[in-house]
């Protein structure tokens, strides 16, 4: 049985980082709950372009466009596929990180002409261990989601696509389930597909709009926005996910020190015993070899 002094030592060493694990808890959740209103404020702007395209699509459906093009001609197995990664600039947030890199190295190992764009630092670290090569990383993304980050993300995925460098696009991140549950998910952002704007835009079918100085243009200006906004929807809900996680690995991190103390505590105690038992042992035999002298 360990001595009273190294028990001790282990005590004071479990409450010094339950004091860390408490303060990374309340961190996480003052900034899950900002980034949560964040979301919230701009998810209605978003929302209405993706209503907006859906009605151009509803009036126009015969419309060809770079943005739509599926480009049938090229073989599945020679087109060239980006994917945007997103992780974050820390560990201790339970299997938040290794998720997202599980997925993506599965489509990297699936496919042969492929593009790799980071955000976070988490993912480019792991990735360059690996060896893998990384096109772009995103720094000071992750733990800053903002919609210049975002943007700048979008114009580097256009501009490839437009190019003809990229022929498809993805992004891998982390979204909220509810306050408990999240799950990794990718999703393509170019080309767009048309079924994903086929639902009901809530307007009338006999309405009657005009777009100058054409759709294409109109359309345009709209995508490269609607894209920033899903780009910056996803850093917000991978932020999320990330300080959801930690909230919880910290939370659990918390109630197993606190388990340990409770055993130590026992220990202690028992070894406190223990040697008292030992000194009166001590002294009582001492005081009868005394007595025998006598």
């Amino acid at each position: 049985m360990a001595n009273t002094k190294e028990i001790q030592n282990r005590i004071k060493s479990i409450k010094d980082t339950m004091k860390i694990t408490n303060a990374m808890y309340m961190i996480s959740s003052s900034k899950l709950k900002k980034a949560k209103m964040d979301l919230e404020n701009t998810e209605p702007y978003f929302y209405t372009l993706q209503v907006a395209l859906a009605r151009v699509l509803r009036h126009l459906p015969d419309i060809q466009h770079l943005y739509f093009d599926s480009r049938s001609e090229i073989p599945e197995n020679e087109k060239r596929r980006g994917y945007i990664v997103i992780t974050a600039d820390k560990g201790m947030a339970g299997a938040y990180n290794h998720n997202v890199i599980k997925i993506a190295e599965e489509e990297l190992a699936k496919h042969d002409h492929t593009r790799l764009y980071v955000v976070g630092q988490v993912g480019r670290h792991y990735f360059a261990r690996k060896n893998v090569h990384i096109d772009k990383h995103f720094q000071y993304t992750a733990q800053n989601p903002s919609m210049h980050r975002a943007r700048v993300i979008a114009d580097t995925m256009l501009e490839a696509y437009e190019n003809g460098k990229l022929d498809e696009v993805y992004i891998i991140y982390t979204k909220m389930v509810n306050s408990v549950t999240a799950e990794t998910d990718m999703i393509q952002l170019l080309p767009f597909k048309r079924e994903d704007f086929s639902f009901s835009t809530g307007g009338v079918y006999n309405e009657d709009i005009k777009m100058e100085p054409s759709p294409e243009v109109v359309l345009d200006r709209i995508v490269p926005n609607y894209i920033t906004g899903f780009i910056y929807g996803a850093l917000v809900e991978s932020f999320c996910s990330e300080q959801n996680s930690r909230m919880m690995a910290m939370d659990t991190a918390t109630n197993s020190a606190k388990e340990m103390l409770q055993d130590l505590n026992i220990k202690y105690n028992r070894a406190r015993q223990a040697a008292i038992t030992q000194e009166i042992t001590e002294v009582v035999g001492g005081a009868r070899a005394q007595q025998n002298r006598k």
